[in-house]
């Protein structure tokens, strides 16, 4: 009887990641019984037992269900721990990331073919000495002050929109490699053009690649999901490399049905690259993201989660820095007098000071040297809750009775809005807050743009310069 009952109570259970839990049953003899009936990877419908130290080890082996359940092609492509380790968008990225390198390696075939072409590989009548010269200096003539440039540019805030830059600039660059040799007096500058744009191609490339990374890995695996990533791009390279031998063969004698073949792949290279961006879901904020989450709750009293507003984030523009609101601006930009810096100061108790431009409708933030994340995330969401002023669309009773005030001459001074809005923003912003962390978003963290500009200040509600 007693044996009955353990063999019906489970003692134990294990389970790898997110797969299907197996419990442990004691057997008749003492051993322990485990179920492996669920994991449904390896097909098992049976129980296996494991002999209590002393038995007969030949009896039974130890199960082999209890080494890691990874075949080879996960452990060499995916991640330690998938789809637990990673973003939640993870696999439909890497999925269409796969099709557009395929795209990208078939076309730089091509394009690599032009440019042999180009420079004389065929032809009899030119000169190694001839054919090395223009290869070289088509390899040198770039200025390395636009390489500098580009990564000065704050690729992260932006980095969906940076990553389908860099892909559609690597197409441009490609193409004109393959227009090269159609105009052999211009052959040099044009390949060395190319140069240039894919020399802005690897900086945008390489850093939004790294940005992406830090989103998608969720255990401080970021050199795990950086190398699996290496390993899924070789891969798809040597599917490349495999077609393209059978393809130039065919394409090589006909420069028409080569070039259309190049549109083509290109077409799908810029295909995926969009489904791929579109995939991602980033759980921080930006400006743009920002915009429309604020937007939406201002119209609407709902805040958007991530999935719906980065379906919305436009990508094809709005990567280039905004001048309607700049965050960590100098403060003497702002002063020049006691008078002026007193009228930022009263009325709140923020460590910020926001200068608002009616006429342009710019809107520039000082920052103070204690103001963390939360403090970065309020001074923006005040700058374009004050950009919603002059715009269209509902808006809260406060907002909009401030709204009329700002639409109705003569116009009301800056600082005086902004000093209202500030009272209104401490009513509002609590809830709006509350209300992103509820939907998903990761407020502790921002990829909103911020100079490094940060100052201190004396002034108070409470001390008052007379």
């Amino acid at each position: 009887m007693a044996d009955d009952v353990g063999l019906e109570t489970q003692l134990c259970s294990e389970q790898f990641g997110s797969g299907e839990a197996r419990g442990c049953r004691a057997a008749a003899d003492g051993s322990l019984q485990w179920e492996v009936g669920g994991w449904r990877w390896w097909g098992l419908s049976r129980a296996f037992t494991v002999k209590p130290e002393g038995r007969d080890a030949g009896e039974v082996g130890a199960p082999r269900a209890a080494s890691p359940p990874l075949s080879g092609l996960q452990a060499v492509f995916l991640p330690q721990g998938f789809p637990d380790s990673v973003s939640p968008d993870y696999l439909p990225y890497q999925l269409w990331d796969s099709v557009q390198a395929f795209a990208s390696s078939l076309s730089g075939s091509l394009a690599t073919q032009a440019v042999l072409l180009g420079i004389g590989v065929g032809n009899a009548k030119a000169t190694v000495s001839a054919a090395t010269a223009t290869w070289l200096v088509k390899g040198e003539l770039h200025p390395r002050s636009l390489t500098y440039c580009c990564s000065q540019s704050k690729l992260d805030c932006n980095a969906k929109q940076w990553r389908l830059f860099a892909d559609i600039l690597n197409d441009v660059a490609m193409f004109l490699e393959i227009m090269a040799p159609v105009y052999p007096i211009c052959f040099t500058m044009t390949v060395s053009t190319s140069n240039l744009a894919k020399c802005i191609v690897s900086v945008a490339g390489g850093a939004t690649r790294a940005a992406l990374t830090v989103h998608q890995a969720r255990r401080n695996n970021m050199a795990d999901v950086s190398a699996k990533d290496s390993s899924q791009e070789t891969l798809v390279n040597l599917a490349g490399l495999l077609v393209s031998l059978l393809m130039l063969p065919l394409v090589s004698g006909c420069p028409g049905f080569s070039l259309g073949c190049f549109f083509f792949l290109t077409a799908l290279h810029i295909y995926a690259n969009y489904r791929a961006v579109r995939s991602l879901v980033m759980e921080t904020l930006n400006e743009g993201r920002l915009r429309l989450v604020l937007k939406h709750y201002l119209q609407r009293g709902e805040v958007l989660d991530p999935t719906a507003a980065n379906r919305m984030e436009p990508l094809w523009t709005g990567f280039w820095p905004a001048p309607s609101l700049s965050l960590g601006v100098p403060l003497h930009r702002l002063v020049s007098s006691v008078f002026e810096l007193q009228q930022l100061v009263e009325g709140h108790q923020e460590p910020y000071l926001l200068c608002w431009d009616q006429s342009r409708n710019q809107v520039q933030v000082v920052l103070n040297q204690k103001a963390g994340p939360k403090t970065v995330l309020r001074a923006a969401t005040h700058g374009l809750m004050l950009g919603a002023l002059q715009g269209d669309g509902p808006l809260p009773a406060e907002l909009e009775e401030l709204r009329n005030q700002v639409r109705a001459g003569p116009k009301k001074e800056s600082w005086v809005i902004v000093k209202e809005t500030h009272q209104v923003l401490d009513m509002l912003f609590p809830k709006f807050l509350k209300g992103l962390q509820d939907a998903g978003w990761k407020t502790e963290k921002h990829q909103l743009e911020v100079d490094e500009w940060r100052a201190t200040w004396l002034l108070s509600p409470e001390k008052k310069v007379l």
